[in-house]
């Protein structure tokens, strides 16, 4: 899916579009998605 097979805490793996940039957006969005079912 984000075309690297590296791991959470290793953003720089260089695949897919961005690499671990689009793993931290993917995170980010579930994080607010999260946060908005508790309030």
């Amino acid at each position: 899916m984000y075309g690297c097979g590296c791991q959470y805490p290793q953003p720089s793996c260089g695949g897919g579009f961005g690499g671990g940039f689009a793993l931290i957006v993917v995170l980010f969005i579930l994080l607010i998605i999260v946060g908005a079912s508790f309030y």
